[in-house]
């Protein structure tokens, strides 16, 4: 085999195709073409149309493999040891507020926004907060403490896309602020409780 051909592997070929998206997508936006998504990975627009059949099916599964990645950065922050009530949540500001990158949390916005006008992908990212919120759910907290939480986390991580960088002290003191919040099972105070 001569030493600038890639071998077949179509799980590589499909992860290199769906890197090679986003990338195209950053530069071009919508406008981006399957003929510039597959210069960008190297492939020929036959092997990309092998792996998805249209455009709006290569960004339903670049959606697919966003949240894929996210799910897998949570799991890597479960804590081992940790066995009480909010252990999910607490992965999942973690996850969230960990190593917050402005230019980062731009492109994943801009990228899902874009992924968004399929209506395929806008069900599937549905379909993914409800598998979020039935996790959530049997993590033992009150609704209404997870879901101010969870909004507040996602809120802070989306904030550097109008603040630019975060101070990262600043965003440490929100994370440290909202785990503790899951050490509490109950409502928040002065608050009923909300069931799911």
């Amino acid at each position: 085999m001569s030493e600038g051909r890639r071998t077949r592997d179509p799980v590589q070929t499909r992860a290199r195709i769906l890197d090679a998206a986003g990338r195209a997508l950053l530069t071009h936006g919508a406008g981006a073409s399957l003929e510039t998504i597959a210069r960008v990975a190297e492939v020929s627009k036959g092997g990309l149309l092998h792996h998805f059949p249209s455009k709006d099916a290569l960004l339903v599964a670049l959606g697919a493999h966003l949240e894929a990645q996210f799910e897998e950065h949570v799991e890597a922050q479960l804590d081992p040891e940790d066995d009480a009530p909010g252990r999910l949540l607490r992965a999942y500001v973690r996850a969230s507020l960990d190593q917050l990158d402005a230019t980062q949390v731009r492109e994943e916005i801009t990228l899902l926004a874009l992924i968004s006008a399929v209506p395929e992908a806008t069900q599937d990212a549905r379909d993914a907060w409800h598998r979020w919120r039935e996790r959530l759910a049997a993590d033992g907290l009150d609704a209404g403490r997870t879901h101010v939480i969870v909004r507040a986390a996602d809120g802070v991580s989306a904030a550097s896309l109008f603040d630019g960088d975060v101070d990262a002290g600043e965003v440490d003191a929100l994370r440290e602020e909202l785990l503790a919040l899951t050490r509490d099972a109950g409502p928040l105070p002065g608050r009923p409780p909300r069931p799911w």
